[in-house]
């Protein structure tokens, strides 16, 4: 899957809390380069399948033009207040864009189910309701870092 992290081995997440993560949290931290090089950060909704992070943007968004001119892309999902409740994944990579631009809700196997996990999770449908201004993009990243602070407490 992902490059293993060489630092804080000792507080990563291990492959199984890593899904469960990813999985039950729902919004992240998308950063992205503009053509100037200006670097722009936005928050987004999104799904984990258990090998790529599903993000439905705005396609008229800073972020959904940043990632056509450049594909490269960080993503930060975290929780936590107090110091040792501290968790979360950076996940980075190229991503893709699946299906059509703006989704109208054409048939795309492909998106059969990232929509429904988000549809479920987001919206709490059973179908994704299309709206013609947001389009697919999928991470499959090629590097991930986590971090548990919870876990300093067995150290």
């Amino acid at each position: 899957m992902a490059v293993t992290q060489r630092r804080g081995r000792r507080i990563m997440m291990t492959p199984d809390e890593l899904d469960e993560f990813l999985t039950t949290e729902r919004t992240c931290r998308v950063a992205t380069v503009s053509p100037d090089g200006a670097p722009h950060v936005s928050t987004l909704w999104f799904v984990w399948d258990g090998t790529s992070l599903w993000l439905y943007s705005v396609t008229r968004s800073k972020r959904w033009s940043d990632l056509r001119h450049d594909q490269r892309i960080a993503v930060v999902v975290d929780t936590g207040v107090a110091y040792e409740e501290l968790r979360g994944v950076e996940l980075s990579g190229t991503v893709e864009f699946v299906g059509e631009s703006p989704r109208g809700g054409e048939p795309c196997p492909e998106l059969d189910a990232p929509e429904r996990l988000f549809a479920q999770r987001v919206f709490g449908l059973d179908a994704m309701p299309h709206d013609g201004r947001h389009a697919w993009i999928r991470l499959t990243p090629d590097a991930i870092a986590s971090w548990d602070f919870r876990k300093l407490a067995d150290l």
